[in-house]
């Protein structure tokens, strides 16, 4: 199939080839016939990076009249950064249509310049929702003559709540344009825009529902909680030509985990919320320019980024909505390249796993984490490709290269190379030389888990605390609704300070126990002694082996019970006590 065979005019097939496109891809056959030959509404789903601007671009462009200097089309995207990289593409397939005029409007940008340029006329605007209505309600932009409103990454716009925004700039479109919509995934949300703003759309599904990239490899590793941090450097690490995005699920992981990327000697940034816009653009011109080769990224800071050839997208732990991982992952593995998504978890997001592989169909594949040995032995081997390959220019080496062997012939050729190497490899081979082991974490089955819990042989294991860490007591368990999460976020409420890693945690009835490290261990006691968990006063303290547990929580409950309370004030559920 050729774009000449899909309908598409000469002067865009000139444009497309001087851009180095020769054949359409899957989503571009499937969409542009339909949009140039029929007048219906389409939802198209497919992944970022399948070619979806050229598959909607291409068509608005065709279908506009050049002659008429005023908007005929509307693109509305979730953030700046797609704004601007939908208008650029669009002025680069219309290369030879000079006649064309396409605006992006954003936000942080001079709204003058945005309405002198409207005054001008345009032909196709590009626009955030925010930005657009402004520019409506001032009374410079008129939508009635556009014919066509393409949605871009739709479920990201309502992610981030543009569903009123929405909503508002539909008002002052024709009732009879024609309507698109893009989205990597459909949620219900989704489906119900759908049925309310499109007649009848056609739905072009390019893969399947709601899956992952087709040329990316999911992969996972397995360890402690206290260990992701070192997990996520020997990923880095065992892949020579790294260039990522690590994402986490707070603006303070973020924040940390570049700070500690940074000061280890990786070319490391972090984009979240608390950036400016000109922070965040700094940040974003030295990661498109490489300078940058690790991202750590919030998922709501990097929606909207279009960046190519990712070679990984590193997942510091999986995010609650499944949807989500699905973005995060589509990221790489882009324009037929391949890619790697990489989950660093610990046990207790092995369901969240399992549930992801359903959805988007695709398997995990468990890996273990890349030794020190190993690590060392891929990136010496890949030192040795690079010189191997590296391009000599006889006539610039020829005037420098006499008096560098005279300085360096003493050296037997095995001195020199292992000098060479080690100028490049001081820093890691020092970094991995007492390194930790990083502990396997061993799926048992289920049902010999089961069955060990059962017998109670591991109840004095659930008091024992890992190598290196301490075991904390907290009267809290699942009879008070009390979960991992809820102890996570207690953490980040009440201990000050450098953040506390957590390890192994166990949640009985009507206590938990849970690992920290030794130095933190008298710390997050101090710190949660007295504080409160939905109206119960917390006690906790440093775990001993042998005693129990249980009846030391239920003595301490009846205690806490039987303390004298103000007049009118309930005990419990029942009523107040007489005194």
């Amino acid at each position: 199939m050729t774009f000449e065979e899909l309908g598409v005019n000469e002067p865009l097939r000139h444009a497309i080839e001087d851009m180095g496109f020769e054949n359409p891809m899957p989503v571009q056959e499937k969409v542009i016939p339909h949009l140039l030959e029929n007048e219906g509404d389409v939802v198209v789903l497919a992944q970022t990076g399948t070619g979806k601007t050229a598959a909607f671009g291409l068509p608005v462009i065709q279908r506009t009249d050049v002659s008429r200097n005023v908007p005929q089309a509307l693109i509305l995207a979730p953030t700046r950064e797609l704004c601007l990289q939908i208008a650029s593409d669009l002025a680069d397939f219309s290369k030879y249509i000079p006649d064309l005029r396409v605006l992006p409007v954003y936000g942080g940008s001079s709204i003058e310049s945005q309405i002198r340029a409207l005054r001008e006329g345009v032909q196709i605007i590009v626009a955030t929702p925010g930005r657009l209505i402004d520019l409506i309600n001032r009374g410079v932009v008129r939508l009635g003559d556009v014919h066509t409103v393409i949605l871009d990454e739709a479920d990201e716009m309502l992610n981030m709540g543009f569903l009123d925004s929405i909503n508002e700039i539909l008002d002052h479109v024709p009732a009879e344009r024609k309507m698109l919509m893009f989205s990597a995934t459909m949620p219900a949300e989704i489906e119900k825009i759908a049925k309310r703003y499109m007649n009848d759309p056609v739905e072009i599904v390019v893969g399947s529902r709601n899956e992952g990239a087709e040329n990316v490899k999911h992969i996972y590793y397995m360890v402690n909680a206290r260990d992701k941090y070192l997990a996520l450097k020997r990923v880095v690490d065992n892949s020579s030509d790294i260039y990522a995005i690590v994402f986490c699920r707070t603006r303070r992981d973020t924040q940390e985990i570049a700070e500690n990327l940074i000061r280890d000697g990786y070319n490391a940034e972090a984009l979240h919320g608390d950036l400016s816009q000109q922070q965040r653009d700094i940040v974003m011109k030295k990661f498109r320019d490489r300078v940058t080769r690790i991202l750590v990224a919030t998922d709501v800071a990097a929606r909207g980024l279009d960046v190519d050839n990712l070679t990984h997208v590193i997942n510091y732990g999986l995010p609650e909505d499944t949807a989500v991982y699905t973005h995060r992952s589509g990221r790489t593995g882009r324009a037929g390249k391949s890619g790697v998504s990489v989950a660093i978890i610990h046990s207790r997001e092995k369901g969240k796993l399992r549930e992801i592989e359903r959805i988007i169909g695709k398997k995990f594949e468990r890996r273990e984490v890349p030794t020190p040995e190993h690590i060392i032995e891929k990136q010496l081997y890949h030192l040795a490709d690079r010189i191997e390959r590296a391009q000599v220019d006889e006539e610039q080496m020829a005037k420098y290269v006499p008096g560098v062997i005279k300085k360096l012939g003493w050296l037997s050729s095995e001195d020199l190379i292992k000098r060479v190497l080690s100028l490049e490899f001081n820093r890691l081979l020092e970094y991995y030389k007492d390194a930790p082991k990083i502990d396997f974490i061993d799926e048992k089955p289920r049902k010999e888990k089961k069955e060990k819990f059962d017998r109670g042989s591991d109840d004095k294991d659930r008091r024992t605390a890992s190598k290196g860490m301490e075991r904390i007591y907290v009267n809290l368990g699942k009879r008070d609704g009390f979960y991992a999460g809820n102890l996570i976020d207690l953490l980040n409420r009440n201990v000050a300070g450098k953040r506390v890693d957590v390890g192994r945690i166990d949640l009985m009835p009507s206590y938990s126990l849970f690992d920290v490290r030794k130095a933190d261990a008298r710390r997050v006691v101090t710190a949660l002694k007295g504080a409160d968990f939905v109206g119960k006063r917390i006690y906790s303290e440093i775990a001993e082996a042998d005693k129990d547990y249980a009846h030391a929580a239920t003595r301490r409950s009846r205690e806490t019970a039987d303390e004298p309370r103000p007049f009118g004030a309930r005990k419990g559920k029942g009523t107040a006590r007489r005194r």
